[in-house]
């Protein structure tokens, strides 16, 4: 990595709470390894960082699972800022390995999704 603190901002958003884990690595660890055990087909890619300005950082993983008759993908982003410590989900994928307790409004959860309060 030619930036020394893209490796701190991925570890930011790995070790960030989760939802249904204490880790967002150990929740994606999770689902990959649940998938396996009932046989389908599953892969995590690697993960990915790019700056996006001063202090703030975008991480992504891709994640293919097998369907019924074809493979999808999805792509979880998060946005890490070191200066802050905050990760927030920067895609819906993302925002389901959140943790639920979050309030709503907050970077830890979008406004927008169903059922969040205005």
């Amino acid at each position: 990595m030619a930036d020394p603190r893209a490796a701190e901002a991925i570890a930011l958003v790995q070790t960030h709470r989760a939802q249904g884990a204490p880790t967002i690595l150990q929740a994606l660890t999770e689902h990959v390894r649940a998938k396996k055990a009932r046989g389908e087909g599953v892969y995590l890619g690697d993960w990915r960082v790019q700056r996006l300005e001063g202090d703030l950082y975008e991480v992504r993983v891709t994640m293919r699972e097998q369907g019924r008759n074809q493979w999808f993908e999805r792509e979880l982003i998060w946005h890490a800022n070191l200066a802050t410590k905050r990760v927030n989900a920067a895609s819906l994928p993302a925002d389901g390995y959140m943790p639920a307790d979050a309030t709503p409004g907050t970077p830890m959860q979008s406004p927008f999704l169903p059922g969040a309060r205005q």
